[in-house]
C-alpha cells in the first residue's frame, strides 16, 4: 500500500472517495428540488404578496397551537388524503414542515400530498429552526417572536449570505 493509500484508508472522511463533480452536482441539484431553507421561505414570505407556493404544517392540532407559521395552512400528514383537495389547489407547490430535523413527519406528508398529484417540497428545520432564527410565528394566545440562535442565524445581519 501507498503512503496515500494508507493515510487514505486511515482518515475516516475520505475512507469513501468523495463523488465525482458530475455526480455530485446532480445530487446537490436534486436536494434542492426536494427542499426549502427556513430562511428563505421566510424571506419571500416577508415580502408579502403572492409567494407562488403554500406552507403547510402537517402537525397535530395541539403542536399546530402551541406555534406554527404565519399564514400556513394545518393538515395533519392522517388527514391529507381527505382533506387536500379541499384546502389546496395542485397548481401552487406545497412547502411542508413538522417540528424539526429529528422529526420526519414533514417528509411523510410530502410524501402523501405527492403521491396525490401535488409539487412539494420539505421545508429543512422544520419549526423548531423558524423558531431559532427568530421569525414571528402564531401560538392559540397570538404573535410571537423570540431572538435568533446565534448557532443558527447570523447575529446582526440579514441572512447568513448562502
Amino acid at each position: 500500500m501507498t503512503t496515500t493509500q494508507l493515510a487514505t484508508a486511515a482518515n475516516p472522511v475520505l475512507r469513501v472517495a468523495p463523488a465525482a463533480p458530475a455526480d455530485a452536482a446532480a445530487y446537490f441539484r436534486a436536494s434542492l428540488v426536494f427542499h426549502a431553507d427556513v430562511s428563505d421561505v421566510a424571506s419571500v414570505l416577508a415580502q408579502g404578496g403572492e409567494p407562488g407556493f403554500v406552507v403547510l404544517d402537517s402537525r397535530s392540532t395541539e403542536a399546530w397551537d402551541q406555534g406554527h407559521v404565519p399564514g400556513a395552512v394545518h393538515l395533519p400528514t392522517a388527514l391529507i388524503a381527505e382533506q387536500a383537495e379541499q384546502l389546496l389547489d395542485k397548481s401552487v407547490p406545497v412547502v411542508t414542515y413538522c417540528w424539526g430535523p429529528g422529526c420526519n413527519g414533514a417528509t411523510r406528508a410530502a410524501l402523501a400530498l405527492a403521491e396525490l398529484g401535488y409539487q412539494v417540497k420539505e421545508m429543512l428545520g422544520g419549526f423548531e429552526y423558524w423558531v431559532r432564527e427568530g421569525f414571528e410565528f402564531e401560538t392559540w394566545e397570538g404573535r410571537e417572536t423570540r431572538e435568533s440562535d446565534p448557532l443558527t442565524a447570523p447575529v446582526g445581519a440579514d441572512n447568513c449570505g448562502c
